[in-house]
Parts: C-alpha cells; structure tokens; sequence
C-alpha cells in the first residue's frame, strides 16, 4: 500500500475511533460512591442521593454516577430530579442503555413533554460535543499537515490533494454537528422542569393567562432571562414564561 493512501485511511480509521469512544467506563470506586451505592442497596434513598450529589459538586462527573443519582431520585417519587439527571448521564454517554431505559419509564409516569427535534438532531445524538470537537480538531490539522507537504512535493499529489478535499469535509460536517448540538433542543440551553404544577405563562407575572401545563421532567430550551422568570421554547412549539426556580439545566 502506498504511503498516501496508508494516511488516508489512517485519518478516517482516527476519526471513526474517537467519535465512537465512550467517555464513562465503571472503574474502581471511590470511598464515596461505594458508600453512597450501599445506601442505595440498602434502601436508604435519601443517604444515597445526598452521597452521589457530594460527588457530583466535586466535580467527579461519569455517566454512571448521573444514572445512579437518578434512579435514586426516581425510588423516592421526584421523576422531574430523575429525568434531569438520567438526561445529564445521556448527555456524557449517548448510548448508556440502562440510562435509556430508565429515563422512558420516568417519562411515562410523569407524563413528561419532550420537545420536538428534527431530523438531523436525532440524527447527532449518536454523538457528543466534545466528540464532534476532536473530530474537527483532527480533520483539520490533517488538511494542514497534508497542504504543506503538497506545498514541498515537486510535483502534484492526486492521493494528497484527494486526503485535504475529505479532511476539509470532515471538518466542516464535524463543525455543523458541533453547531446542531450546542444550539438545538438538546444544546446547552435544554432544561428540565423539576417542580410540581409548573404552568408556563403569557407574562412574568402569576396571575398571567397559562400557556401550558408542564409536568415534572418536560423539556424546556432557555431563550432568554428576566430576574425570576425565564423565557423558553416548549414542547408542542409553543413559548412562554416559567419561574426560574422550576427548572435546572441539563448541562452543569
């Protein structure tokens, strides 16, 4: 095989290897997170979700310590905590399957409303942010690297020129996934409605005509903030104000 085409496939054999990494692997447990599962195991709920939330304003994120922390929050009844938090492990790891499962089952007993995505977007919840960042990272400094050697052949390369043309269309797919994800329903303005009896409103203000009802655990994307109140897309395109109060975003 010759050396140009050997790097061509090695770009796209790196890049296929780092977008389908899996960021949250169990490992060995901290002191902490053993107690906190005992807890758990035992059937002491809330002793497991005040360890799993120390853990998590640590700062010590994992996929699994979300899904941990929301099964916790869904034995004690508080489906919008448990959605929030199966949804954070999702956002770490994508294809965490218990995660999936469980975050359907609390969705169908709270009767949770989810916002609606287009096509493209389920299409890019295979992947992560960070994964579609590395992606474009690596797609880049290959179309780089392989325009300067170019620069130095004495002759034009079909094989580089052919390597720059799909570094630079991965590069651009990687950033338009990138884009979709930080923007769209699942970007970092999603939000979960963690609270009971949350109506979304025509104003800032109480006693304003209600636009819908939302259960604990409905998505929300956050448009804007105004003191108390926030602004937001919701689940059968509508809009309307929420107290700031009621809802938690997904990303931390």
């Amino acid at each position: 095989m010759k050396r140009g085409t050997h790097l061509l496939w090695s770009m796209v054999a790196a890049i296929a290897l780092l977008c389908a990494a899996v960021p949250s692997v169990r490992g060995a447990q901290s002191p902490e997170m053993a107690k906190a599962n005992q807890d758990f195991s035992d059937g002491h709920f809330r002793e497991a979700i005040d360890g799993y939330q120390s853990l998590v304003r640590s700062g010590h994120w994992s996929a699994n310590l979300f899904y941990d922390l929301g099964n916790a929050w869904f034995r004690v009844g508080d489906f919008g905590q448990a959605i929030l938090n199966y949804e954070r492990a999702l956002a770490l790891d994508p294809r965490h399957p218990e995660t999936q499962a469980n975050l359907r089952l609390a969705r169908d007993e709270a009767r949770a409303l989810e916002m609606e995505k287009n096509g493209l977007e389920r299409y890019l919840d295979a992947g992560t942010p960070t994964q579609y960042s590395i992606a474009a990272s690596i797609a880049f400094w290959l179309a780089l690297f392989a325009t300067a050697r170019l620069f130095f052949l004495p002759r034009r390369s079909a094989k580089l020129i052919t390597l720059i043309v799909l570094s630079l269309c991965l590069f651009a797919g990687a950033l338009v996934a990138l884009y979709t994800t930080e923007t769209g329903s699942n970007g970092r303005d999603r939000a979960i409605v963690t609270a009971k009896n949350v109506e979304a409103r025509l104003a800032t203000a109480d006693n304003a005509k209600s636009v819908l009802s939302l259960p604990p655990g409905s998505q929300i994307k956050i448009l804007s903030e105004r003191g108390d109140w926030i602004y937001a897309a919701l689940p059968s395109d509508r809009r309307g104000w929420i107290p700031a109060n009621s809802v938690e975003r997904v990303r931390l």
